[in-house]
């Protein structure tokens, strides 16, 4: 399993949305995950908990144009030289390395492909407290119509490993963090088939959940007004897996992982 602290590796997963106390209750019913407010100068920001462990936050859309969705953060000892390494990769900074109180540095960034990402550089929050462990964070996945090109960037900006996966008819990247051992990937990059370019898909960043039964998960999500975009399905040597819209248009994926 991956080590948030590793440089590189997924350390905060949080979700934009239009009305988070809808979004809280979504995410409660179908992960049992509570939230505890950031605090009054937070601006609606709020954690989310599994068993009072932070697995990742909520809070209202604060960029123009932005639509719900998940935003994964890398962590990174140097925001500002992440943001560098970014532009000379040939992505773009949305917004500009910052301070969060005590908390970090923030900094927001759009890779050459065109999906959006984060990096944080911890402070006294030192991100999420739980990854690996049913219903936490377990994978993160970037959908992109270059996977060649987003493999390049990523490798110049993190120093990522990217191992190409023997999936048949998928072009799939496996990631890890630079000096990460060979079990511990954290998340992968997929090609978009033209088919899915063509009915609307575009690049973006979702966390994958782990559950204990994706089937279960995935009636309850739908339950509670989520779109099933990919129906369970096992993948050998994987688990079985489904992907969903929240009712608010945000794009999550659950997985219940094979035994290792």
């Amino acid at each position: 399993m991956f080590s948030t602290t590793r440089p590189g590796s997924p350390n905060w997963i949080d979700l934009g949305t239009p009305d988070t106390d809808a979004a809280a209750e979504f995410y409660r019913e179908v992960f049992g995950w509570q939230v505890r407010s950031a605090g009054p100068g937070a601006g609606g920001y709020g954690f989310f908990l599994l068993d009072g462990k932070m697995v990742g936050a909520v809070g209202p859309l604060t960029e123009e144009g932005a639509t719900s969705s998940w935003t994964v953060h890398f962590h990174t000892s140097d925001a500002d030289a992440t943001a560098k390494a970014v532009e000379q990769a040939g992505g773009s900074v949305r917004m500009a390395p910052d301070d969060v109180f005590d908390q970090g540095r923030l900094a927001a960034f759009t890779d050459p492909t065109g999906a959006e990402f984060a990096v944080w550089q911890p402070g006294a929050h030192r991100g999420l407290e739980v990854v690996g462990a049913e219903n936490s964070l377990l994978w993160t996945e970037l959908y992109t119509p270059d996977a060649a090109k987003a493999g390049d960037f990523y490798r110049a900006v993190f120093g990522w490993n990217v191992q190409d996966a023997p999936i048949p008819g998928v072009s799939y990247g496996i990631v890890s963090a630079a000096g990460a051992g060979p079990d511990d990937g954290h998340g992968g990059i997929m090609q978009l088939p033209e088919e899915n370019l063509a009915a609307g898909s575009g690049p973006e960043w979702h966390p994958y959940i782990a559950v204990a039964d994706v089937d279960a998960t995935l009636a309850t999500a739908a339950g509670s007004g989520a779109t099933v975009l990919i129906p369970a399905d096992s993948a050998p040597g994987v688990g079985r897996l489904a992907m969903f819209l929240d009712p608010f248009g945000a794009q999550v994926a659950v997985i219940t992982p094979d035994p290792s």
